[in-house]
């Protein structure tokens, strides 16, 4: 079937949405949550991220809405988020910030639908020029190759039709982003190749690559004001490292829209869940009443097919074969 999702999928699928209770399970390396692949034929998601929140805080409702909708939507997330700064408070009960983090990525994941999460268990590099860059269990310090043999077996597995990725900056520079985007584009193009990577499952090619950016022209708007504020613009965030002013000057196409407006609360509540990293101010802010109140959408470049100029989808499925 060719279709775009929209309300013609809901129709099709005749589902609603179900209420999955997510127990993660270590497995060697990989902490992933039971899936079976079965005959139930309908589209497919996998978005490929660095850090447990990043699901939550950049494609949240991109996930939530897909899932809504009747799709299978999975996420692999590479790292513990080992490096993410913290209040010791939120250790209570739990044996490392790991352990907290797993916990709070299980939360969310149950909150936006999802139908599995996968864990590749490498660890978080930390952000550019820190001394977890060099940990030999970093992502960032890993080889390209087997990153990518990794991420191209699960998506042999999954199946999907559309991977969703990070653009390739990272969003902003986070070395881990950067990583796990460039084995992610290797995967895709592997994944249908008989000869890249070969192994248990047979190849099986996405149809859609996309790529998590959003529009630097609020950015620009943002990195003038700071200063009139006292505030510096390259020195944005927690840890004062993240240059706002370098990222307003790199823009990527925007080809893809989604409207999350149906599952805006689901998004917010998945955010909700990553305390240990602000969660709930990113739930609670004037953005996320604004989200709530009026709508929102999230943004991709399309990466693969090559997008004609000018293009706008609202769906990431328009066009999929499934």
């Amino acid at each position: 079937m060719r279709y775009g999702f929209g309300i013609r999928l809901a129709a099709t699928l005749a589902l609603k949405p179900e209420t999955r209770h997510l127990k993660p399970c270590l497995n060697g390396a990989t902490l992933v949550t039971p899936f079976t692949p079965t005959t139930d034929v309908r589209p497919t998601l996998l978005a490929v991220l660095a850090h447990p929140d990043d699901e939550s805080f950049g494609t949240g409702g991109t996930l939530a809405r897909y899932s809504w909708m009747g799709a299978h939507v999975h996420l692999i997330c590479a790292t513990g988020g080992e490096e993410g700064s913290f209040d010791p408070k939120y250790l209570k009960g739990y044996a490392s910030i790991t352990e907290r983090r797993h916990a709070e990525l299980a939360c969310a994941a149950a909150a936006l639908g999802l139908t599995s999460v996968t864990l590749l268990g490498y660890r978080d590099s930390g952000m550019a020029g820190t001394p977890a860059n060099q940990h030999p269990e970093a992502l960032a310090a890993q080889a390209l190759e087997s990153v990518a043999a990794r991420i191209t077996a699960h998506i042999r597995r999954l199946k999907p039709q559309v991977v969703v990725t990070f653009d390739p900056i990272g969003g902003y520079r986070h070395p881990d982003h950067i990583a796990i985007q460039r084995a992610t584009v290797a995967a895709f193009h592997a994944a249908g190749d008989p000869a890249a990577f070969p192994g248990a499952e047979p190849p099986w090619q996405p149809q859609k690559l996309y790529f998590q950016t959003f529009s630097r022209t609020l950015l620009r708007v943002v990195v003038r004001l700071m200063p009139l504020f006292g505030r510096d613009p390259r020195r944005f965030g927690r840890n004062h490292d993240i240059d706002f002013a370098s990222l307003a000057e790199v823009e990527f196409p925007i080809h893809a829209r989604i409207d999350y407006l149906p599952v805006v609360a689901a998004r917010l509540a998945a955010a909700r869940c990553h305390a240990s990293q602000g969660g709930e101010q990113f739930a609670r802010g004037p953005l996320a009443w604004y989200s709530h109140v009026f709508g929102g959408n999230e943004s991709y470049m399309r990466a693969f097919p090559e997008a004609a100029y000018g293009l706008r989808e609202r769906d990431l499925f328009e066009g999929v074969n499934w």
